[in-house]
């Protein structure tokens, strides 16, 4: 049984009515995995912060287009195509969403600023990547990013 099989449900994409047919389920399995596996609360509260602020920033396209001009097209380029994810680092992170928009992430997870940066240097690229899962935008993707964060939320 994976780590959200008993929260999430039975249905092989997590909720009924799933557009595109993309396992949500495993989607923010893959995704809290990513953020150290097993350590609950925490890691939830992130993928939800981070869910929150794509949704904030016009969902997937949105959070794409601040990248792009923020002068990272290249990097988040490689989120969005099926290949591998070109790493960001944290101080890229707050360049393209700005620092307020970190301090925000910072207050609401009650860590540092750079701890904050830094967790969505990891989280977002996998994020877009899940949802991207055909190398683009699909008009379906904000409606995944709902269903995920109304599953986080439920639980």
């Amino acid at each position: 049984m994976g780590l959200l099989d008993g929260v999430l449900g039975d249905s092989p994409s997590g909720m009924p009515g799933n557009p595109g047919g993309i396992n949500v389920q495993g989607m923010l399995g893959g995704l809290l995995g990513s953020l150290g596996g097993n350590q609950g609360g925490a890691n939830n509260a992130m993928l939800a912060t981070v869910m929150a602020l794509v949704q904030q920033h016009g969902g997937i396209e949105g959070i794409v287009a601040k990248f792009r001009s923020g002068g990272l097209s290249d990097v988040v380029s490689s989120w969005v195509a099926t290949g591998p994810n070109t790493p960001i680092s944290g101080a890229q992170v707050q360049q393209a969403l700005g620092a307020s928009t970190v301090s925000g992430v910072a207050s609401t997870l009650g860590v540092e600023e750079s701890q904050a940066s830094s967790s969505l240097a990891v989280m977002l690229p996998e994020l877009i990547n899940q949802l991207t899962p055909n190398g683009k935008v699909e008009a379906d993707s904000n409606d995944l990013l709902t269903q995920g964060l109304s599953m986080l939320r439920a639980r």
